[in-house]
């Protein structure tokens, strides 16, 4: 029951996150599914596995649900969404392959490395100037492919990629922050089907589709589809740069303790 209570306490501030911040709420139930598994017994080899494949799986319905609240205010730029997908469900599918391979060790030290980079990005509010316009349809290929890739080795919708992106290619803030919400779902999408595949051959836990944990996937779905809509209503009304810096020193206190944990 706790771990239940846990999960849905989880989904529904991650939910927030997904529409209020624009980062993904996967940067914070990856780190936090690692500790409640860590408590629960699951098998040490495979437990950021199991996080990052479960994040991706419940992204699919946050964004849906985010991507909706932003489609209904105009801030979803669905050609965009349109052009990058191809190389984010690419880039996405192998990058889970690739995490497959790797070990619960490295998994982790790549993600406290991203923690930090995403921490120091709001903190120091780096955001580059927008200064240039969409690419063309190769290059815009080549771009999902890298942040689908990282956004699968993290187990998260790609929003501190794909934002700042955006942002740079003179896509308005807002906007941004829409249409990264949109591009989270074939991010998911793809990152889910390739974790459940590469764990269907591994002896894990009942309970698991691959290296998806069906409990923690639904109480942590049910909660974020209740919460999006609310993130990315608070997005458009909010102080989001106070915001960002609380929720930095946050993730660098998680980054410390998945850190600490590798010792």
């Amino acid at each position: 029951m706790t771990a239940w209570l846990l999960y849905l306490a989880l989904g529904a501030f991650a939910g927030v996150l997904a529409g209020l911040l624009g980062v993904g709420g996967g940067i914070v139930i990856v780190p936090i599914l690692t500790f409640i598994f860590s408590a629960q017994g699951l098998p040490a080899d495979h437990i950021l596995h199991l996080a990052l494949g479960t994040s991706l799986a419940s992204i699919m319905f946050t964004s849906v649900s985010s991507l909706r609240a932003h489609h209904a205010r105009g801030a979803v730029e669905w050609r965009v969404v349109r052009r990058i997908s191809p190389g984010i469900l690419a880039g996405t599918f192998f990058g889970s392959w690739v995490a497959a391979q790797l070990s619960t060790s490295f998994l982790k030290a790549f993600f406290v490395v991203f923690l930090y980079y995403v921490a120091t990005q709001m903190l120091l509010n780096i955001r580059p100037k927008p200064h240039r316009q969409l690419p063309g349809a190769t290059a815009m290929f080549g771009v999902g492919g890298l942040i689908g890739g990282v956004s699968s080795l993290v187990g998260i919708g790609g929003g501190s990629m794909s934002v700042p992106f955006l942002v740079w290619c003179n896509v308005a803030m807002h906007n941004a922050i829409g249409t990264s919400a949109a591009i989270g779902f074939p991010i998911a999408l793809a990152g889910a089907a390739g974790y459940l595949v590469n764990g269907l051959a591994v002896n894990l836990p009942p309970a698991t589709l691959g290296y998806i944990y069906l409990p923690a996937l639904i109480g942590v779905a049910a909660a974020s589809i209740v919460t999006a809509p609310l993130g990315a209503r608070l997005a458009h009304s909010l102080p989001i740069g106070g915001l960002k810096k609380i929720f930095a020193l946050l993730l660098i206190v998680m980054g410390t303790k998945m850190l600490l944990s590798l010792f």
